[in-house]
């Protein structure tokens, strides 16, 4: 290494830097409020900003009336219209995620006859380019699979004749190749991942064209490739309630603002990804996952009430766990009673903790749950409601789905309506999206170098 090289490969030198810079200073509160700057994009009864028009999903949280006020409800979620209680509920087999995916695509429920030729459609699709499961995954095994995820995505680019092609049409083909091609490269991704870091035995199975994406998953990932209709079931559910949340979630929005600019849907779906990983968004999954581990750890699955609310009074005062304070898995930005996908989502546990023989650990997190709503309602006088998050870590536990794909598969399933929001808003928008800042720094008069 040269002189200049080893000169500035000294990160303290950096470190002087951004001691000295008045770029990383506060800018004040107030000036929000001055300028009318909505953090977060929410307004200031916390509902968030609207920034566009959407037939594709509506998330139901609050009610207005008509002064203005925001008043709580009990939460519902629409896909095209419908009810997510009545599309998991009257699912046929382990399709629902296909059918799902065809109704916020085309914007109708099929019939027999195009559901049929629609799973077809995908089923083709489910095998990866002849060198990519090697070439690109098995070679290039990566610590984080949302990482791994986004690299798969962009690679696919180059094995598209048309990449930068994209009409509506042409990015639906596009967006029915990733739909049906995410399962394999996060199954494949993980079993990379812990051959290469852990030395497990490495286990491959190709997708099978007549297992429904939830069965693929369960087959794809477990050794001998076999599961009971009741996992694959549950899997399917959970996939239909991650497949789309509106058009105001972040990793959407993302999609949508880049797709605005009319760049290509891998670079648009790859924005989404990354945005997911988040820990305040796909990633709070995680979160929960980790915060029960230590809980548990600490009970044995004990239902001994004074055992939780002591618990539950530590987390609250940050005297526990991470000392943040939070209950990850509870409240929701825009759902104020009740998150419908937390309800049908306990229910399925359930069924499966009795398939499981595991019902006293289903029980533990029901009175964990009923234990945190009632020491936030002495404590601030408001109900909160469960969120997705704390009962999806224990649904995929059950399914014995380690917690590297927990964010994998919100991804899996999300992906769907991230294509279906860059298509509306390339049929019925189609401006680049480019909202305005205020500026609220000095203006400064130039100093030559020698001079400074």
């Amino acid at each position: 290494m040269n002189d200049y090289n080893r000169r500035f490969n000294d990160d303290s030198i950096l470190a002087r830097f951004y001691g000295k810079s008045s770029v990383f200073t506060d800018i004040p509160n107030p000036l929000f409020k001055e300028y009318n700057v909505k953090k977060g994009l929410r307004n200031e009864d916390g509902t968030g900003v609207r920034i566009g028009l959407t037939k594709v999903s509506d998330v139901i949280g609050y009610t207005k009336d008509e002064e203005g006020n925001v008043a709580p409800c009990e939460g519902e979620l629409l896909y095209r219209g419908y009810s997510i209680y009545d599309l998991v509920k009257n699912r046929k087999g382990n399709f629902g995620y296909e059918e799902t995916a065809f109704l916020l695509l085309f914007g109708y429920l099929p019939n027999r006859h195009t559901f049929e030729d629609f799973k077809h459609c995908l089923a083709q699709r489910y095998e990866l380019p002849n060198d990519f499961l090697v070439g690109e995954l098995l070679r290039n095994p990566t610590k984080n699979l949302m990482n791994g995820l986004m690299t798969a995505t962009l690679t696919l680019y180059n094995y598209d004749e048309n990449p930068d092609e994209v009409d509506v049409y042409e990015t639906l083909l596009k967006g029915m190749n990733l739909i049906a091609k995410f399962p394999s490269i996060a199954c494949y991704g993980y079993q990379a991942k812990i051959h290469e870091f852990y030395r497990h035995s490495l286990v491959i199975h190709y997708p099978r064209p007549e297992y429904s994406i939830a069965e693929n998953i369960l087959y794809m990932l477990r050794a001998d490739g076999k599961f009971t209709d009741r996992e694959a079931n549950l899997l399917d559910a959970l996939l239909v309630i991650h497949a789309d949340h509106g058009g105001g979630n972040n990793s959407t929005f993302t999609t949508v603002v880049m797709g605005s600019t009319g760049t290509d849907l891998y670079s648009s779906i790859c924005g989404s990804i990354g945005s997911l990983k988040g820990p305040k968004h796909g990633g709070a999954n995680i979160s929960v996952a980790r915060m029960m581990e230590q809980v548990i750890a600490d009970t044995d699955y004990s239902c001994d009430k004074d055992t939780l609310r002591s618990i539950v009074k530590r987390i609250l005062d940050g005297d526990y766990y991470d000392h943040s304070g939070l209950v990850y898995g509870f409240g929701h930005a825009v759902y104020t009673l009740s998150d419908p996908r937390c309800e049908l989502i306990r229910g399925l546990c359930r069924e499966l903790a009795e398939e499981k023989n595991c019902v006293n650990k289903f029980l533990f997190y029901k009175a964990f749950e009923e234990t945190v709503k009632e020491q936030v309602l002495e404590r601030k006088g408001k109900v909160i409601p469960t969120n997705v998050d704390f009962y999806s870590g224990f649904a995929y536990d059950m399914l014995g789905i380690p917690s590297d794909l927990f964010t994998p598969l919100f991804a899996i399933a999300r992906v769907t309506g991230w294509i279906a929001h860059n298509l509306e808003n390339r049929l019925y928008d189609g401006k680049i999206m480019r909202p305005a800042t205020k500026y609220v720094g000095e203006f400064q008069e130039f100093i030559p170098m020698e001079k400074r």
